[in-house]
């Protein structure tokens, strides 16, 4: 028997919670990124996972709660994948080579991860302010960042004074850029960031500077 309130399908049947909550998740993220905020609508998102908007409404609160939930799952996706992240065994110029891979990787992959992050900014991050689980998630990769550049130093390859948040915005920037002004840059310039034929060009490259600058000679005073 159907609880009071409870949202059931066209035919009488109650979806299961937890794959219906992921489809909208899934439409949702696609049609924010798209849209933006303000452009998005309930009604579109709810004709393509085909529910209603009373359902999305049962689940999620609304069009806000619905776009904070997207955030926390864009953003949850990106520390489970730092959570992953083993450098261990590694010595530290190779650790930091591999947290950039990491990086680089994610935000190549995830393309709507960068246009929503983009959505947020213009509004001002009220979203994340607002979200005690984002409020929360803090990131794994800062604790390993720090890690590394401790090791780094104690054995006399890193150089450089540097804190573990400047140098995960540094490895983020990059990152971000290429595929949030991929195309504003390759109208400009003539060059697409992030076209296949240069993707270990640029890999590598990040991963390069990055490492030059915390082993560069450095004269005292």
């Amino acid at each position: 028997m159907t609880s009071v309130g409870e949202p059931v399908r066209p035919g009488g049947r109650v979806r299961d919670a937890a794959r219906t909550k992921a489809e909208i998740l899934d439409v949702a993220t696609q049609e924010f990124a798209r849209a933006g905020y303000d452009g998005a609508r309930v009604d579109e998102i709810a004709a393509r996972t085909r529910t209603t908007k009373r359902m999305i409404y049962y689940y999620f609160g609304g069009k806000e709660q619905l776009f904070t939930a997207v955030l926390e799952r864009a953003y949850g996706a990106i520390r489970d994948a730092e959570q992953q992240l083993d450098v261990e065994d590694l010595d530290p110029v190779a650790a930091i080579r591999r947290l950039v891979e990491l990086t680089f990787d994610h935000h190549e992959r995830h393309p709507d991860f960068i246009r929503l992050v983009s959505i947020e900014n213009i509004h001002g991050a009220e979203h994340i302010a607002a979200s005690a689980k984002l409020g929360r998630i803090g990131s794994p990769a800062l604790d390993v960042i720090r890690r590394i550049l401790a090791a780094g130093k104690e054995s006399g390859l890193f150089t450089a004074d540097v804190d573990a948040v400047d140098l995960h915005a540094v490895i983020s920037s990059f990152c971000f850029f290429r595929v949030a002004n991929r195309h504003t840059f390759g109208t400009l310039f003539g060059r697409d960031l992030a076209d296949p034929a240069q993707r270990e060009h640029y890999r590598t490259m990040l991963g390069d500077m990055v490492i030059a600058y915390l082993t560069a000679e450095r004269t005292a005073g």
